[in-house]
């Protein structure tokens, strides 16, 4: 069944290359009995972000996970450059995501294994490419609202899949693996509480919410639970500042609540399935009780090795990768199951300080521009892509974020390209309007 994933593939790179270089017409979110003619661009832009979920993996075979990134990268590298009719629009997040990828080319130059190195720089090139893209070319709420519902139909199929018993044999391998899936969720889930707040249909965008919020607590991936609650918490700081705090805390306490009272949670959580909350409240509970799974033993292990005596610039980009590639270790592991501790092995507190900066750049942006802004759709569009970062963001600490970028951080990042760009229209229009 794995053979026809390259069919697929095949068959969407087709499609993508055809709809960026002609344009064509689709159903208008807002009007459904509507249409509404895009240029080549937009139309590519809607496939590529609503098919990020899309991994077409083959094993045994050609790497199609990692053919299929480098063809949308180097798609959206040309559409840039041939077929966007508007400009780039440039922000602090994408000067300092420059410098950050300079940082990891720099990082080649003294690394160990240099292809390694190189591989690990196009999975973040993605996200960059990605956030630029949106900017030059969504430049109407229809079109962020059609990007953001068809991701949402995609990640639906995906959950089916996943749930339906015997169905999701049928395409091996045409979604990406669990953890992917329930971090992309978060984003999703993040859009449709925002639909919640902005549209009529309320019961509907609700729902979603929460179904797109219950596969990580179903499937027990703690690292997307933790980047649900953050996401919700984040939301609702920027939606209403201070006033969030008591949400936020209902949030923080319903969090507590679950991995004590949802038992499945609860095993997974601690080595001793006897603590409980009584002991959490006197403070007797610590990170020594916690499960990690051996991580801590293997990021320990990671640290000393690449990290420690390299603290500023570590040990060379792809330092990692390479050695857990080259060597049988922790179970035959190939991935530390943590970007941050990736980051400081391979490029030291330096590009931790940062990526870290660059999160946080993107959630200030969007704070001030829901603040700022009177359009709806802009609003709409900053109060997701804010919240979904900073949800994504805090998974890099247990998760392999930026080896699943396609299906992960392609999401904050594309919602925040495409707030960039709905601004740049409403500057547009103001200074049109001025000049009449």
């Amino acid at each position: 069944m794995y053979v026809l994933n390259y069919l697929y593939f095949l068959i969407i790179t087709i499609v993508g290359f055809k709809w960026l270089t002609s344009s064509g017409t689709m159903k208008n979110p807002l009007d459904k009995h509507r249409r509404m003619l895009l240029d080549g661009p937009e139309r590519f832009w809607i496939l590529t972000f609503s098919t990020g979920l899309l991994a077409f993996s083959a094993p045994g075979g050609l790497d199609l996970m990692a053919i299929r990134l480098m063809v949308l990268e180097l798609f959206c590298l040309l559409g840039l450059l041939f077929f966007c009719k508007r400009k780039i629009h440039w922000s602090s997040v994408s000067v300092v995501y420059i410098i950050y990828l300079c940082w990891l080319v720099i990082g080649l130059t003294y690394s160990p294994a240099p292809g390694y190195g190189f591989r690990v720089i196009l999975k973040y090139i993605y996200p960059l490419l990605i956030m630029l893209f949106a900017s030059a070319t969504v430049r109407d709420t229809e079109v962020f609202l059609k990007a953001g519902s068809g991701a949402r139909t995609v990640a639906l199929v995906s959950i089916i899949f996943a749930f339906i018993p015997f169905i999701g044999k049928l395409v091996p391998g045409v979604f990406w693996y669990g953890t992917a899936r329930a971090i992309n969720y978060i984003s999703i889930m993040i859009f449709s509480l925002g639909l919640f707040y902005y549209t009529n249909e309320k019961r509907k965008n609700l729902i979603y919410t929460i179904l797109f919020m219950l596969p990580c607590f179903i499937w027990v991936f703690r690292t997307s639970i933790m980047g649900s609650l953050v996401a919700i918490m984040a939301f609702y700081f920027i939606k209403y500042r201070v006033r969030s705090l008591p949400i936020i805390a209902g949030v923080l306490i319903a969090g507590v609540l679950a991995v004590f009272f949802i038992p499945s949670l609860h095993r997974k959580m601690f080595t001793d399935s006897s603590v409980g909350i009584e002991q959490f409240q006197r403070g007797q509970v610590d990170m020594t009780d916690v499960n990690t799974n051996a991580r801590t033993a293997m990021w320990e292990h990671l640290e000393d090795k690449f990290y420690v005596g390299h603290e500023l610039i570590g040990s060379g980009t792809g330092s990692v990768q390479n050695y857990m590639y080259s060597n049988f270790i922790f179970g035959g592991l190939r991935v530390p199951h943590s970007d941050f501790v990736q980051m400081r092995c391979d490029n030291g507190l330096i590009g931790l300080f940062l990526y870290g900066v660059i999160a946080i750049l993107i959630f200030i942006d969007c704070f001030r521009t829901y603040h700022s802004s009177r359009n709806q759709g802009i609003k709409l569009c900053s109060l997701v892509a804010g919240a979904s970062m900073i949800g994504v963001f805090v998974t890099l600490y247990s998760d392999n974020v930026v080896n699943y970028s396609m299906a992960t951080l392609s999401m904050p990042f594309g919602f925040y390209g495409m707030m960039l760009g709905l601004k740049q229209n409403k500057k547009n229009d103001i200074r049109r309007n001025s000049s009449l």
